[in-house]
Formats: structure tokens, C-alpha cells, sequence
């Protein structure tokens, strides 16, 4: 695989000579809106197959997996231009292995909410082990319900393992401390809690659990793990593994409200894994800057790494980009955007994307029609590799995207030729 960035006069025909590939290969894998509308500093994901499967009448997916010795799902992943979906038609070339070997094996989350648009649902769903649906929450020792029903079949029927999220929002939808501290305080409320837990996993399927509690006070740091124990031996007894979303701490005694509530080594102690939330360095109400940039991930992993074993972490990842109004202002507030929606934003407004090296991410600057000027940052190609590299380099478990209700097909590409995907089913 090759990441291709676009240059002043790259054209899809162009960059189809260049590297030897068809025009047809390039517009699938990189899933192109308008292949004419190519921004200068965009990525371009290029890959080589290495063999190839062409459709004859009463082929299906199954048998051409069971031909060439590989899966379903990874027919799918190597096809982006199925969508999922196991609709072939004779004379059809399906890309069965690429020249670029997987560098490791990494198992994949994303978390997704129930109003998902379904087919963008079925496209991604052969690149995950697992799919946790957002979110469910509680009041006391009551869990409130949530329509997943068809997240959790899709997932099951996909072979992907849905996992139940647990949080501490609220009515107002925000995450909450004193939610939280009522929980912790109370162990009577907390096993109540905990048999809830137990009859929806049942219930529905769900195959594991993510606790996400945020802002938590730091005087409940010690409860919350004691919570987190009592969660977990109740789920293993049944085969079943524990995780907790923690915020990206880079020291034992980090202060601030995101961060004082986590013990890193009473949490390691107390799951099977944790999700380090490795974004949102760039936030809504902050200045301009990338959502993730790298160094800061890599502090993150090197702390969480004197608690944890590797085989313990996931590394979160950010499907998503900022839009700030400048000059920044305390006060005001970025528009949040998809990385497809990025890069559409520097077409229509003439803008040539940059790269910064020592974040590792992609970034520009335009003008809107009042005059006013604008920062964007996001991800591509290029900072995702980064990213999965990295989660390869330190040999975690797996990487985890928030979230997945946005398109954003090169991720998946580039995924693919760089991990081989664990499957948790």
C-alpha cells in the first residue's frame, strides 16, 4: 500500500499510470465523492492485489473464501466496493490477498449509536471484532433501556462482538459526576446495578462490557475501581471480559476534573481492559489543534504502560475533524465535522491541505463568504497510519474509533493493509 499525496496537476487518471493500478481500483478503495474534485494535500490510499478471484455464475463469498483458504469478512474488507453486502455478478474481479502483508494483529472497537445509518452500519461492520452501542445509562440503581436491538443483530450476524456501554450521563446528556458519586457511594445500589447489567446482557447478546464513567471526583477513585472488581467478577464468571474508557492521564497525580477520578493502578487491577481516549487535545471549546496529535498519544501509552500490560490497552482513535473561527476567543465554540467533510470544506473553498510532522495531522485554513477567517484539523490516511502504527509498535491488544456513524472509507483501507483483525466471536 502506498499513500499517495496530491500534488498541483494529480488527476485520477494521473495517479492510476503512476502506480500502475486501474483507475476502477483507486475510485473503489478510496470510495471518491466527485474523482475530479482532488485537493491538493489530500491522500490518495494506493494498493497492489496480489490475487484476484473473477466471478463465474453460482459463486457466492463462501465459496470463494473456502477456494482460496480465507474468510467472509475478509473478502469483504479486501472488496470496500461490496459494502458489506454479498452481491456478485459474473465477470466480477474480487480482490482476494494484497502484495502488503499485515503487520500485526490488532482487535478493533467503535462505538456507534442506535440511529446509525444502517447501510453505512453493513459497509463497516466486516472491519470490527466488536460494536458498542451508545450508551446506556442509569438513575440510581435502575438502568435505563436503549434501543439497540438492531445494532446488537446486525453485530451478531456479522460475527462482530457487541459490547454494553455503561455511562454517567445524565437527563441533560452530559456526563456526571454527582451520577456517578451517588453509584460509588452506595454498594447496595451498585449490586442492584450489576444484576441489571447482567439480565440485558443476557438478554441481548451482548458479549462483554465498557464502563465509561467520566469527570469522575477524585475522591471516588477508589470506589470506582472497587466497582469496576465487583462488575468484573460477576462478567468472567460467565466468560465474559470487562472494559473501561479512561481519560488519556500522562502521570499518576494529573490534575483536573477529566482526570483525578481514574487510578490507573487500581484499574488494572480491577478489568480485563481499558480504552485510553487518546483524543480530543483539539475540543470544541479549545483553541485550534489537532484532535490527536501523536507525541501526545505516545505520553499517554508510555504512563499507561507502567500500569498496564499491553495486552490490556486499546488505543482510542477519532473518526471526526474541529472547525475553529478565528482569531479563538475563550467562549467560543468549534463546529465539529467528518474527515470526508474535510476535506469536501477545502474544495469548495480552494484550500490546500497541510500536513504538520510533529503532530501527524492534516490541517488548513480559509476564508468563509463574511470574511471570517477559519482553522480546520482531522484526520486522513497519513494520521491514521500513524496512529495504528504506533498501536502495532507498543503491541496493544487493539484499537478503538470514536465512532463510527461517519464515513470515512480510507481509514478502513488503510486499516486493513496494516493490521490482520482479531475476531472476539
Amino acid at each position: 500500500m502506498d499513500i499517495h499525496v496530491v500534488q498541483p496537476g494529480d488527476t485520477i487518471y494521473r495517479l492510476a499510470q503512476q502506480y500502475g493500478v486501474s483507475m476502477e481500483r483507486l475510485l473503489q478503495d478510496n470510495q471518491l465523492q466527485n474523482p475530479s474534485h482532488l485537493v491538493v494535500g489530500q491522500t490518495v490510499v494506493v494498493q497492489y492485489p496480489a490475487l484476484t478471484h473473477t466471478v463465474r455464475a453460482g459463486d457466492s463469498l463462501y465459496s470463494i473464501a473456502q477456494m482460496h483458504q480465507t474468510t467472509v469478512a475478509q473478502l469483504l474488507r479486501n472488496n470496500p466496493a461490496l459494502q458489506g453486502r454479498d452481491l456478485l455478478f459474473p465477470g466480477q474481479v474480487i480482490v482476494v490477498r494484497y502484495e502488503t502483508a499485515p503487520k500485526g494483529w490488532l482487535t478493533v472497537n467503535s462505538y456507534a449509536y442506535p440511529s446509525i445509518d444502517r447501510n453505512l452500519l453493513r459497509a463497516t461492520l466486516p472491519y470490527l471484532s466488536q460494536l458498542t452501542p451508545f450508551t446506556y445509562r442509569f438513575d440510581e440503581d435502575d438502568l435505563i433501556p436503549l434501543r439497540d436491538e438492531s445494532l446488537v443483530s446486525a453485530a451478531l450476524q456479522s460475527r462482530v462482538a457487541p459490547i454494553l456501554h455503561l455511562s454517567n450521563l445524565d437527563e441533560q446528556e452530559q456526563f456526571s459526576a454527582e451520577l456517578a458519586h451517588e453509584l460509588l457511594e452506595d454498594e447496595d445500589d451498585q449490586k442492584e446495578l450489576i444484576e441489571e447489567i447482567l439480565k440485558t446482557v443476557d438478554q441481548k447478546g451482548y458479549q462483554g462490557v465498557d464502563v465509561d464513567f467520566e469527570y469522575i471526583r477524585g475522591t471516588d477513585a477508589w470506589a470506582f475501581a472497587q466497582f469496576l472488581a465487583r462488575l468484573r467478577r460477576v462478567l468472567n464468571s460467565r466468560g465474559l471480559p470487562l472494559m473501561a474508557a479512561l481519560a488519556p492521564k500522562t502521570s499518576a497525580n494529573q490534575p483536573g476534573r477529566l482526570y483525578e477520578g481514574f487510578d490507573y493502578h487500581l484499574i488494572a487491577q480491577s478489568v480485563d481492559f481499558a480504552l485510553l481516549m487518546t483524543y480530543d487535545w483539539g475540543h470544541l471549546s479549545g483553541p485550534p489543534m489537532a484532535v490527536a496529535p501523536l507525541p501526545e498519544v505516545r505520553r499517554v501509552v508510555d504512563y499507561a504502560l507502567t500500569e498496564f500490560h499491553p495486552s490490556q490497552l486499546y488505543l482510542g482513535i477519532p473518526n471526526y475533524g474541529y472547525n475553529w473561527t478565528l482569531p479563538f476567543r475563550e467562549g467560543s465554540r468549534a463546529r465539529s465535522l467528518s474527515n470526508v467533510e474535510a476535506v469536501q470544506l477545502a474544495w469548495d473553498r480552494r484550500a490546500a491541505i497541510r500536513y504538520d510532522d510533529q503532530t501527524q495531522a492534516p490541517w488548513f485554513r480559509y476564508v468563509d463568504d463574511q470574511g471570517a477567517e477559519h482553522e480546520v484539523w482531522f484526520e486522513d490516511a497519513r494520521s491514521i497510519q500513524a496512529k495504528l502504527d504506533l498501536a502495532l509498535e507498543y503491541g496493544l491488544y487493539g484499537v478503538g474509533y470514536w465512532n463510527l456513524d461517519r464515513p470515512f472509507p480510507q481509514n478502513w483501507v488503510v486499516l486493513n493493509a496494516t493490521a490482520d483483525i482479531r475476531s472476539e466471536m
